[in-house]
């Protein structure tokens, strides 16, 4: 990778196996030998997050049933705030806002994309299997849920794919099941930019390149997950955030730019004639969504690999995941930069929480009559919040909107469901949401006012609790009262 020539400062991290040695540095990281592909090692990551808390481990498993040594699967290497930050290059936050609110102060600045360098060689190359000799069972693929129609190689992944209209490259992540040793499926919900383009080369009657990236920097993952603004290649947004430019390789049949320290990418077509049924998968909702019906495949063509390859996989489940944490913050600063590129003022903080990115929290100083639910409505129609939400709920400033048990209290207290709570109807969701089992997949989205009432701030009853002051003084003196034995 090259350091941006615009910037003093240096990339954060290298690859994704620099990264894992600075994350086991840090004391988060957990190696797990001997786990089955097959069910064992999703149900460890179900046990592992949903017991270890708000700060589990990042996972690394290695001596995969059935698998050489060396062919290693990396989980939730972004899942904790420290790791999120250090991702990022953030400072590392004592609260989770703290790292939330960095991340839109650089949306809000002079963020920009760093386009990516071409280059003829890279550790991705050390390993090309062409044609017949292509097989994608050759890595430990997991099957990761026990009523998952297969097993899905792309969950923690980004699919390369351009425009064939104006050459823009995509690079997002959709879920990638296989068939065989040499197809796989691609699901891809509608309304996503990889389904416009998809849908391009069918209306012309021609098979659609891609490049699938199964083993990734989490910086790709984080960004191939993401809204990002249309005619911008997640490649290069994520190489602005990194603070470099991403080396990236062409692929051999059809120029694709491939990362070129990715762990393992499939190249192929996806067949405008061959459907075969896909799913079903339990889903970032929870559930088993979208349930079986015939999608696309993908013909693999061609499969690169570094030496002793690591997959990166995501386990979508009942929340928490391995990926609860980057997705809450992530999406939380874009729904907070773009309420604040609205000019909405006096917001303190947003959070969608780690149980579900169909809520968000927003807190705000409350500053006019109609200031709570003004920004109860932008928060649901910004573009970062417009895909897939359910409930938006506006607190007030002294409600830290990460703490649940907080946001619940002010909710009981400061609202009247007669009078507080607007529906609104007909709004952008997927196949994936379980509440909606045919199409239009569009929902409906509750604006939740959980502020005091604007005409009773004044005279409303004050909280029972500490002033700041002798707050201060109580901790002051009898803090290590909070220690840990």
């Amino acid at each position: 990778m090259e350091a941006d020539p615009k910037s003093n400062t240096t990339p954060q991290y290298g690859d994704l196996r620099d990264l894992i040695c600075r994350i086991e540095s840090m004391n988060e990281l957990t190696r797990i030998d001997g786990a089955d592909w097959d069910l064992e090692l999703g149900g460890i990551l179900d046990m592992i997050y949903h017991e270890r808390g708000q700060n589990p481990p990042a996972l690394l498993f290695d001596n995969i049933k059935g698998y050489p040594k060396g062919y290693r699967v990396s989980v939730g290497s972004t899942n904790s705030p420290r790791r999120f930050a250090l991702i990022m290059g953030l400072p590392e936050p004592v609260h989770p806002l703290e790292a939330v609110a960095g991340f839109c102060e650089r949306l809000q600045g002079d963020f920009h994309p760093i386009p990516s360098r071409v280059v003829k060689d890279g550790p991705i190359l050390e390993n090309v299997d062409r044609d017949d000799d292509v097989n994608i069972l050759k890595f430990p693929v997991p099957k990761l849920h026990e009523l998952d129609g297969g097993r899905y190689i792309g969950t923690n992944d980004v699919v390369i794919m351009r425009d064939p209209d104006t050459g823009w490259i995509n690079a997002a992540t959709y879920r990638i099941q296989v068939h065989d040793e040499k197809t796989t499926g691609l699901w891809i919900s509608p309304g996503k930019q990889g389904r416009i383009i998809l849908d391009k080369y069918f209306a012309r009657g021609e098979p659609c390149p891609v490049a699938i990236c199964c083993g990734i920097d989490p910086m790709l993952f984080i960004f191939g997950g993401t809204k990002v603004p249309e005619g911008v290649s997640e490649i290069d947004y994520a190489g602005g955030h990194k603070n470099c430019a991403f080396d990236v390789v062409e692929s051999e049949l059809h120029k694709l730019p491939i990362p070129a320290e990715a762990e393992v990418v499939l190249e192929g077509e996806v067949s405008i004639s061959d459907k075969r049924p896909e799913g079903p998968f339990g889903e970032f909702t929870g559930y088993y969504a979208s349930a079986v019906r015939d999608e696309p495949t993908v013909n693999i063509r061609r499969v690169y690999h570094r030496d002793d390859p690591i997959l990166t996989v995501a386990c979508p489940m009942r929340p928490p995941t391995d990926y609860s944490a980057a997705a809450s913050m992530i999406h939380s600063a874009m729904i907070w930069a773009e309420m604040a590129r609205a000019d909405l003022p006096g917001i303190q903080g947003v959070w969608v929480p780690w149980a579900t990115r169909l809520a968000c929290v927003v807190s705000i100083k409350q500053m006019y009559a109609g200031h709570a639910k003004q920004a109860a409505m932008l928060a649901a129609s910004v573009q970062a919040g417009g895909f897939c939400g359910r409930y938006t709920v506006v607190v007030d400033d002294d409600i830290d909107p990460t703490d649940t048990d907080a946001v619940l209290w002010a909710m009981a207290t400061r609202s009247d469901p007669a009078s507080d709570i607007d529906i609104v109807r007909n709004t952008w969701s997927t196949p994936l949401d379980p509440m909606l089992p045919a199409p239009p997949f569009q929902n409906t989205r509750a604006l939740i006012d959980a502020c005091r009432p604007w005409e009773r701030r004044e005279s409303f009853p004050p909280v029972a609790e500490p002033s700041k002051e002798l707050r201060a003084q109580i901790r002051e003196k009898w803090g290590h009262l909070l220690e840990r034995n």
